[in-house]
């Protein structure tokens, strides 16, 4: 009965030409669909480039200014435009750092650790509750992240030793950390799952147990993803503002100490952008200056993770 019916429509399709589908018009249609994704693949690279432009040229102006001098920016340690006139962005890149190092010591070994249980041990049922459950940190508003850091993890770390300030490197790192746990282990299990299944069944078959087949076997062939999950992190822990603008404090200077108040680059961004300086002023231009920096950093590990990528990718067949 279906075959007469599809019969039939065919035939009325046949006798009624027009029923039929205009190749004209779905040449056109074509034409519009590539236009337009050619236009919006067009304004994402001129948004880019033009981010890139008034980034530059607002840096470039910083250091036309009297006073300002690339060997000042790059050769000492001190920040204090506001006060003293000092502009070495070294104080300020150590703030980063030690953020991100306390960051990364939480989230890539949880991240992967996760990833693994996700990927190798979990049943599926857990899998698919667990990983949306994570994956639901990823949403949750940065300032909130701060709060939590200053009015939670702060509190609690100064109940276990009086030596941390308010405002530390430490707390705000743990509070970045947890921002980038759901990034490191959503990326790391999607490597470790896309691994094919027949080198996990040669393991076994040669008498592997189910760790060493995830830790002889499958991170090791994923390798490649798992480093550029890595990477991902650190420029998300980097660039992370609201955080460290609100756990972190407003003191620039050299120190490992992570329980010292610090500033970071972008800590330095927002207090610039609130309006505390003139906008014709050195102090407010410094803000282009290392937000330069800030980009040359990111850009720097984007470009690795492809370098990485490319040189340690496998591919199965």
């Amino acid at each position: 009965m279906s075959v007469i019916n599809a019969t039939n429509d065919i035939t009325s399709i046949v006798h009624h030409p027009s029923r039929r589908r205009s190749p004209i018009a779905a040449r056109i249609r074509d034409r519009l669909v590539r236009v337009m994704l050619f236009l919006s693949a067009l304004l994402s690279i001129a948004i880019t480039f033009t981010i890139i432009f008034v980034l530059f040229r607002e840096t470039f102006r910083f250091f036309a200014m009297d006073g300002v001098s690339v060997g000042k920016f790059l050769g000492s340690a001190k920040w204090s435009p506001l006060f003293s006139g000092e502009i070495g962005i070294w104080p300020l890149v150590a703030g980063t750092l030690l953020v991100t190092a306390v960051a990364m010591i939480v989230a890539l070994p949880l991240g992967l650790v996760t990833a693994v249980y996700l990927s190798e041990y979990a049943p599926r049922k857990v899998r698919s509750t667990l990983k949306p459950t994570l994956e639901i940190l990823a949403g949750i508003p940065t300032v909130v992240y701060g709060y939590f850091a200053l009015t939670v993890i702060t509190p609690g770390l100064k109940f276990f030793h009086e030596g941390f300030n308010v405002f530390n490197a430490f707390s705000a790192g743990l509070a970045v950390g947890i921002l980038c746990l759901p990034t490191v282990c959503s990326l790391s299990e999607d490597a470790l799952h896309a691994v094919p299944r027949s080198l996990r069944d040669a393991a076994y078959g040669l008498g592997g147990t189910r760790f060493d087949v995830a830790t002889k076997v499958v991170v090791p062939a994923a390798l490649s993803g798992l480093v550029s999950a890595f990477l991902l992190a650190i420029a998300r822990a980097i660039g992370e503002t609201m955080i460290v603008a609100l756990a972190a404090g407003a003191t620039a200077r050299m120190t490992m100490d992570p329980r010292n108040e610090i500033q970071t680059m972008t800590g330095w961004m927002v207090q610039m952008a609130l309006g505390d300086a003139s906008h014709e002023g050195m102090e407010y231009y410094s803000m282009y200056a290392v937000a330069a920096v800030l980009f040359v950093l990111t850009f720097s590990l984007t470009v690795l993770g492809n370098v990485v990528r490319k040189r340690f990718r496998e591919a199965y067949e």
